[in-house]
């Protein structure tokens, strides 16, 4: 169903039941629907001619609001009718948003506002404040058509600026239907995932909670203390997460009434999946792997064991294949070239693109990544194609490497990538925060030898005392980069 019409019947079936919490502010799904009205009427009456640079027949809103209490009320808005959501998070530089912004050329720009949204036309100068409504005698909330455009994301490169993606509603419409099965999401799955819901994770959890007639739980910011109190007073059941949050969550006491835990956005490690096991006992740990230009590609199994590259099988509706240069498969075991055949696949990037990302070839879609499959289909992730190592003639993948480090007791956290070598061709660096201070080089040394064969050893290695982070919890490797490349204070080199 779509979104807009599920809140809609919600609304009208369960109004009291809380639909989203941020905090110590509940929206009800009464009060959404009412408020989500509110903003539609608003974004309409402030852009009745669409002029974004989608086109005339879709009116494009921007949400720059962050983490905010009225959040869903603005996004089921921004998606229902003929609307198209942009979301831009608002922690990013100023200068980059600008630059976004310009590139979008939105109808309608969405800000937080206190305990409101302000809603800006820029072309007109015209703006309306929005705050939450308990009725509303507006009419109720359109749904859209499958084949027009509803979102725009941006992805996040390691260089240059984020790019826009965007997608049909059939693809998240398809998505969706396959993943509440397949995930078990009913009514009573109140849900947690406190990272940005400016970013995929975070939005596409909330969105299936809130189309199943769930509690969302959201947060302003990940602070780990109040996650874990959250979690324990909230009756929260699945937890929707990056590995850096999981971490955190389990230096706490256990909790038994987690029962679901989903992870993207990198590799969990031996070490981590331990963790979740005392931390979380009742709770079945997935991990899955996709893109934002692709969506789901491979699920883990619950009781799949701990892998430094497995992600899993296939998620239901995607045939993954893996293609050597040519465009044939390869054999099982060789690594290739990850390809999905999927009706979850983006649109594509808004304008020109920069040559880099998705790339189609007739059904079949990439985003470059390598890997290579088992007998069984389990798919192996190595990394993406561009960010391969040259070494002395070997092959080196930085996420293998990387997934490693971080499978050892003395690493928090690790970034690795190449560097140019006028003997070796490229070098593997790393950068690393320590679990703890007073790491010695021979015992990271010693450390990697059991894990890694030596080719594969980081040859130059920083500690960085608290790693930068950008805020879905991820490492910020372009800051860790260029830390490198400047000889950074913020870094010591321990060899």
């Amino acid at each position: 169903m779509p979104l807009s019409g599920a809140i809609e019947r919600h609304a009208a079936h369960n109004p009291q039941n809380p639909a989203f919490h941020l905090e110590d502010r509940v929206l009800s799904y009464g009060a959404l629907a009412a408020t989500a009205r509110a903003c539609h009427g608003a974004f309409t009456s402030l852009a009745a001619q669409a002029e974004s640079v989608i086109g005339p027949k879709t009116r494009l809103i921007a949400l720059v609001c962050g983490n905010h209490a009225l959040f869903p009320a603005a996004f089921v808005a921004a998606t229902a009718g003929d609307n198209c959501a942009a979301l831009i998070d608002p922690h990013l530089p100023d200068a980059m948003r600008g630059r976004m912004l310009e590139t979008l050329a939105p109808d309608i720009v969405v800000t937080a506002n206190g305990d409101g949204l302000l809603a800006n036309a820029p072309r007109t100068g015209g703006s309306l404040r929005i705050v939450e409504s308990a009725t509303t005698a507006a009419p109720p909330l359109p749904e859209g058509r499958d084949d027009d455009p509803f979102l725009i994301v941006f992805t996040s490169g390691t260089t240059a600026d984020p790019k826009p993606i965007i997608r049909d509603r059939r693809s998240w419409r398809i998505s969706l239907s396959a993943g509440a099965p397949f995930f078990g999401i009913d009514a009573e799955t109140h849900s947690y995932a406190p990272g940005p819901l400016a970013h995929g994770l975070a939005l596409y959890a909330m969105t299936e909670t809130l189309l199943a007639g769930a509690a969302f739980h959201s947060a302003t910011h990940f602070e780990a203390a109040s996650a874990r109190e959250t979690i324990r007073t909230a009756g929260i059941r699945r937890l929707v997460l990056v590995p850096t949050m999981l971490r955190r969550l389990c230096e706490g006491p256990p909790v038994a009434s987690v029962e679901a835990i989903t992870v993207a956005g990198a590799k969990l490690t031996a070490a981590d999946h331990a963790l979740s096991r005392r931390h979380f006992p009742q709770a079945a740990l997935r991990e899955y792997y996709g893109a934002s230009e692709l969506g789901f590609i491979t699920v883990t199994r619950p009781d799949a064991a701990a892998s430094s590259t497995a992600v899993g099988h296939a998620f239901p509706g995607v045939a993954v294949s893996v293609l050597g240069e040519a465009g044939n498969p390869v054999p099982v075991g060789e690594t290739g070239t990850i390809f999905v055949q999927s009706p979850l696949v983006a649109t594509g990037y808004l304008g020109a693109g920069d040559g880099a990302g998705l790339k189609r070839f007739g059904a079949r879609a990439t985003v470059g990544d390598l890997g290579f499959l088992d007998a069984d289909g389990t798919l192996h992730l190595l990394g993406r194609s561009g960010g391969m190592v040259l070494s002395g003639g070997n092959n080196i993948y930085p996420s293998e490497v990387e997934a490693a480090l971080l499978g050892l007791a003395c690493v928090r956290a690790a970034h690795v990538f190449g560097r140019d070598h006028a003997d070796l061709g490229g070098e593997l660096v790393a950068v690393i925060e320590p679990s703890a201070d007073g790491l010695a080089a021979d015992d990271l040394r010693a450390a990697m030898a059991a894990v890694l064969p030596r080719y594969k050893q980081p040859r130059r290695i920083w500690l960085c005392p608290a790693m930068p982070v950008t805020p879905s919890g991820k490492v910020e490797a372009k800051t860790v980069r260029q830390w490198v490349a400047e000889g950074s204070d913020a870094l010591e080199r321990l060899f």
